[in-house]
């Protein structure tokens, strides 16, 4: 009887740890993938402020891709990149990060949230069986406008993919999203959390 009692508690002590041990990694790669979660629900509350309308259409749409902060540098040949995660039904449905160049004038460093709103089936099914996505290419993406009112523009709305595009001003309305090249995040390339920014800190749906 003592001996089966301590292997009993043996086992129970090296389950124990194989629950608690994770690699470095492993531990990173959901630190970031935490990070992300938290600022697409900060994006998107803060979208929710700025348009109104806009959680109305949210809540519509099959699919929704959030990059938080893409980061754009460069003098006057420059890059951008960021990484994001796409919601269906209010559910996780994968990271994706987003990479594109830039012609212009850059005056250091800029970060921009980028929102994509797959509204039809159709458009979403193409965006997730692709290997790569490029807006303009793959799908003409409307960048939304907003009435006079603050509400955003119904017409737009009726186009099967529609984005927003905020910076810390608020929401832009002289860029195109057209070029913009979207593929799913490979976890061992995932940045720091640290290289992550945050906003309003609302949640998705509240």
């Amino acid at each position: 009887m003592f001996k089966r009692t301590v292997w009993v508690l043996s086992l129970s002590v090296a389950l124990a740890s194989c629950t608690t041990t994770m690699p470095d990694n492993q531990r990173s790669t959901l630190s970031q993938r935490s990070a992300i979660h938290a600022n697409v629900d900060d994006t998107l509350g803060k979208l929710y402020l700025q348009a109104k309308g806009s959680r109305e259409l949210v809540a519509k749409a099959k699919g929704v891709l959030v990059f938080p902060s893409v980061l754009t540098a460069g003098f006057v040949v420059g890059g951008a990149y960021g990484e994001g995660e796409l919601r269906v039904g209010n559910a996780q449905a994968g990271y994706y990060k987003t990479m594109t160049g830039s012609l212009g004038f850059q005056a250091g460093a800029q970060s921009k949230a980028l929102v994509f709103l797959f509204m039809t089936q159709e458009s979403l099914d193409h965006f997730r069986q692709g290997n790569g996505w490029t807006a303009g290419v793959d799908a003409n993406v409307a960048l939304l406008t907003i009435g006079a009112d603050g509400s955003v523009d119904t017409e737009t709305a009726k186009a099967p993919v529609v984005g927003f595009v905020m910076t810390n001003g608020g929401l832009m309305f002289n860029v195109s999203l057209q070029g913009t090249k979207v593929s799913r995040l490979d976890a061992s390339t995932m940045s720091s959390p640290d290289d992550t920014s945050t906003s309003t800190g609302q949640e998705h749906g509240k």
